[in-house]
């Protein structure tokens, strides 16, 4: 079955049953600015996680993903605050809807998509909360950084010409999961859940678009990780050398930028021509796409970093 969605592991194994009935505690997990996440909602979202992302939900995977569990559902109550604060809300009818395209792609009824949630003994909040933060934030990015975000006619000439001045030489598709670091005592464990990730994905156990679309935090994860084709010097000098050193299909080590840990793969290499030249709308819009995650992650930073978070872990 085609990996598609936040939820795309339909059948699962009784021990992803088990594990999720075991999630019944309702210790605080964290604390976001006046608002609570309780341990069961971290266990459920681990729950969500594995199930979505095809890895085996054994103990040690669980211990693996739990600081992620908890960094997503923190973010997610940000996001949900930020939208909230400048009086852009969610509907039940937003919310229900994505629900529904989500059972539509995974050729399910919305009921039988809630079904097979509860049978895995996932509750259906679970998703529904991950939704709820989805929309929230494309709508603070749509309203209020989108009309930040301008892209002039000399910038898409730089660009053109930059990129006819390299036919001749390889570009290569790339792919990336990102796990960002938000501070240097979550460093370990995140190189550990990277190592997971990679460990997983080369045994076959979860594709890598999946695994990118559930755990990675660049915006490229909702194209399952795909940057699309990329020239030398594009990417920060130690991904450049590790993108040409690839073979097709081959996944990198886990490698430590300036604000957390990337794997890359290679899924195609090619000579640049004139044929292979993007369009100027094409370059528009990758050049608009790549300000905008710049200004949504520094926007995203500065709301973390004038919260109040109480992590009860550590």
């Amino acid at each position: 079955m085609k990996h598609i969605v936040i939820i795309a592991a339909l059948l699962l194994s009784p021990v992803v049953v088990q594990q999720a009935k075991a999630a019944t505690s309702f210790g605080i997990a964290a604390t976001v600015n006046k608002d609570a996440i309780s341990e069961a909602d971290v266990n459920n979202r681990m729950s969500l996680i594995l199930a979505s992302s095809g890895i085996q939900n054994t103990k040690e995977n669980r211990e693996k993903v739990k600081p992620q569990a908890l960094s997503l559902l923190i973010e997610e109550q940000l996001k949900i605050q930020e939208a909230k604060k400048n009086e852009l809300s969610v509907t039940r009818e937003e919310i229900d809807e994505a629900f529904g395209q989500m059972a539509s792609q995974n050729k399910m009824t919305a009921e039988e998509f809630a079904k097979v949630m509860t049978k895995s003994g996932i509750p259906q909040s679970t998703l529904m909360r991950q939704i709820e933060a989805q929309i929230a934030w494309r709508k603070v990015v749509t309203t209020i950084l989108r009309p930040r975000v301008d892209v002039t006619e000399n910038d898409i000439s730089e660009k053109m010409n930059k990129l006819k001045e390299n036919i001749g030489t390889t570009e290569y598709q790339v792919s990336e999961i990102f796990l960002p670091v938000p501070n240097s005592k979550e460093d370990k464990k995140i190189k550990e859940l990277a190592t997971k990730l990679i460990q997983e994905i080369k045994a076959g156990r979860a594709p890598f678009a999946v695994v990118a679309a559930q755990f990675s935090k660049s915006s490229s994860a909702v194209q399952g990780g795909s940057l699309g084709w990329v020239q030398a010097g594009e990417l920060p000098k130690e991904q450049d050398i590790v993108v040409k050193s690839l073979s097709k299909g081959q996944i990198s080590s886990p490698l430590k930028g300036l604000s957390g840990y990337h794997i890359l793969t290679l899924n195609e290499s090619r000579q640049i021509s004139v044929e292979t030249l993007p369009k100027e709308e094409d370059v528009l819009n990758a050049i608009g796409l790549q300000r905008l995650d710049r200004l949504q992650k520094r926007y995203l930073s500065d709301i973390r970093s004038a919260s109040f978070i109480d992590r009860r872990e550590d």
